[in-house]
């Protein structure tokens, strides 16, 4: 009896201690388990820290955002033409779930069997366990006694995010979902109970933008540096403004792309399309009042570094933007472009109090996988997380010119190589450097690693100020390391941009910065602002949380929202000629996410809601030659010669990841994404 008794007086002491441990710590506690085995479910809502502690558990089962490369959770960058390596195989001998996306070998069944090819991929059954342990909260949102009235509002807040945040990654992940509203799914019921059809693709977006909305009126407008990671108000309107951009998008809008990709696919219970069919210009007014909004908070802003002696002065010479030598964020002087840009990503900049993290959050997996893997092999790294050529080509020249523009008068040129060393911002550049990489914009420095590149390891006493060597049997080339594994970069650039330079993975004192991940950036939302307003024919009126925003393609708005980003990256903004084209003007908004947010987990998504990923795919994957073992034919453009490369398959399936194939034999009315 007092053994029992004990048991059960350390239980309940183990309990509240958990309880404690949730309202305080700054991260996310998952003590869901707990409450399903050790108690009746009804006991989590016993009172208020119980409640809490809950909906937290609920929100801890999110995968980490940064999360999208080794064992993913979404098919990432290395499913995009930006991101790639050389490891080989399919399904259990893959851990890249990119890459097996990228060739096919993602299918319905993959996600079954038991099998380690479950692992993170099939979130589908997750975001669904999230959304009920919602619903059971706003069920139960009166329940607990000692839960005060403004606390109740704060957990509603809270909880609708949660699940708002679920359906959202449903969404851009599987496509339409599931609509279960507020009811508490019944467990033990006949399978009737649970067959349900899916709601079309307007359907979902309207009720994920409205439950955003509804948080939004509850959550709190910022969180104290201890909390960062929370969502806020700006959080909720900013994922909004993402989700009405992608409604206004080619793909998801009527006309001839959502006519090729989704023309034929119906619902099965109802014949209704799941994607409409007819364009609505109005989509674009409601996306540009939606970024519209979050720019009128004020709260947030582009994260600058003072310009200083090492900062390298701008070009001479740029006539094509008459504002480029203006104070920024009017013009691009007056800030060090590098640090502006690389300290978002390397722990440099404080994330829980960088204006521009309008949602982020702390994470270990960048320096345990995103850095380990792009740095040199070396220097204890695996060398092989490449970005493609066609991501270097991207980059413009520091004076605002393509590479094309700037061949003609040789300022870009793919002979040669530099004859002096160069030292800014705090990034050091050797001679003899090949002349392709010379002049570029300050981004490309920031964020990609490329042969002769310094890695400087600062934290190591043994290994930093490391030049890395790509070249054939180089140290860091192919067959410089074990013949066994691909570590080596198959395209010859590796992803840097989330490397400070302090960080060392070999040597003594070798150590890493602790590192944030922006799950959404004010960048995407004035790049955001500046597109929707681009595609405006005509004036709108829209009106959004109770408040009416009139909007048109006004050059002045689409102008001063595109240059702060251009400026912030040490470039000239958009030329007269270039804002008068409603074409040229998508060009460039193109140009720029895809180098802005490179690897961030945007450019799986932009080249599908643009209806050009087909096209995107389609080019083939380039690179230097690995093979190379002298600069004269290391320099080359070649087509890595890998079945990682040469089984790609381009498919309009692969808008979305297939719904396991156990979730549909479950239910008889739900049915399959296209093509699968």
């Amino acid at each position: 009896m007092k053994t029992s008794i004990i048991k059960r007086i350390a239980k309940a002491a183990l309990i509240i201690q958990l309880i404690i441990v949730a309202s305080s710590c700054k991260d996310y506690l998952n003590i869901d388990d707990y409450f399903d085995d050790e108690f009746n479910i009804d006991s989590a809502f016993a009172n208020a820290r119980y409640m809490e502690a809950y909906m937290w558990g609920a929100a801890a089962m999110f995968p980490d955002e940064s999360n999208t490369i080794r064992y993913g959770y979404t098919p990432g960058p290395m499913a995009t033409d930006e991101g790639f390596n050389g490891l080989t195989g399919g399904g259990s001998a893959n851990v890249y779930y990119g890459m097996d996306f990228a060739t096919g070998n993602i299918s319905p069944d993959f996600f079954g069997g038991g099998s380690s090819n479950e692992y993170n991929l099939n979130q589908w059954g997750n975001y669904y366990k999230i959304i009920r342990k919602c619903n059971s909260i706003l069920q139960n949102l009166d329940r607990p006694k000692d839960l005060s009235n403004t606390d109740r509002l704060r957990i509603e807040g809270y909880t609708r995010f949660i699940r708002a945040y679920a359906y959202y990654n449903l969404l851009v992940d599987f496509g339409p979902p599931i609509l279960l509203g507020d009811e508490v799914v019944n467990t033990n019921e006949p399978l009737e109970y649970y067959d349900r059809p899916r709601a079309t693709y307007d359907e979902a977006m309207e009720y994920t933008c409205g439950e955003f909305e509804k948080a939004a009126l509850l959550l709190p407008n910022e969180v104290s540096i201890l909390d960062f990671g929370r969502p806020t108000r700006g959080a909720a309107l900013a994922l909004v403004a993402r989700l009405r951009l992608i409604h206004a998008s080619p793909l998801f809008n009527g006309g001839p792309v959502a006519s090729s990709y989704f023309g034929n696919w119906t619902r099965s219970t109802d014949g209704v399309h799941y994607v409409s069919q007819q364009y609505d210009e109005r989509r674009w007014a409601v996306a540009a009042a939606a970024a519209k909004r979050v720019i009128d908070l004020g709260k947030y802003r582009l994260y600058t570094v003072p310009a200083d002696d090492k900062t390298p002065a701008l070009p001479e010479g740029v006539t094509s933007d008459p504002d480029f030598y203006n104070t920024f964020p009017n013009g691009a002087a007056g800030i060090d472009a590098f640090k502006s840009y690389s300290d978002i990503f390397t722990g440099e900049a404080v994330a829980a109090i960088n204006p521009e993290l309008i949602w982020g959050r702390n994470t270990g997996y960048i320096n345990e996988y995103i850095s380990k893997g792009s740095f040199p092999p070396s220097l204890g790294g695996w060398g092989r997380f490449c970005v493609t050529q066609k991501v270097v080509d991207a980059y413009l020249m520091d004076d605002g010119r393509t590479i094309e523009e700037a061949a003609g008068d040789g300022y870009y040129s793919e002979t040669g190589f530099t004859t002096e060393p160069r030292f800014f911002s705090g990034y050091p550049l050797n001679s003899g450097v090949y002349n392709m990489y010379a002049n570029r914009e300050m981004r490309f420095y920031a964020s990609v690693g490329f042969n002769e590149a310094v890695w400087q390891a600062l934290s190591s006493t043994e290994t930093n100020n490391y030049t890395a060597m790509y070249y054939y049997q180089g140290a860091d080339g192919r067959g410089g390391v074990s013949a066994a594994s691909p570590n080596y970069p198959i395209t010859g650039y590796v992803i840097k941009k989330f490397n400070h330079p302090m960080d060392a993975w070999l040597g003594t004192g070798a150590r890493h910065i602790r590192k944030a991940y922006p799950i959404i950036r004010y960048a995407e939302i004035l790049l955001s602002y500046a597109e929707a307003l681009n595609k405006l024919e005509s004036s709108h009126t829209v009106e959004l949380g109770g408040q009416q925003y009139t909007v048109s393609r006004d050059a002045e708005e689409i102008k001063r929202a595109f240059n702060m980003v251009r400026y912030r990256a040490g470039l000239p903004g958009l030329t007269n000629g270039q804002i008068g084209s409603v074409d040229e003007v998508q060009k460039q908004i193109e140009r720029e996410r895809m180098v802005e947010f490179l690897w961030e987990n945007r450019r799986f998504y932009d080249v599908r809601r643009w209806g050009i990923y087909e096209q995107t795919e389609r080019e083939p994957i380039r690179g230097m030659n690995p093979d190379g073992a002298t600069k004269e034919t290391y320099y080359q453009r070649v087509i890595p010669g890998t079945s990682s490369f040469l089984t790609r398959e381009v498919n309009k399936k692969l808008v979305w990841v297939p719904i396991p194939r156990a979730e549909m034999r479950r239910l008889p009315s739900l049915d399959q994404n296209p093509g699968y």
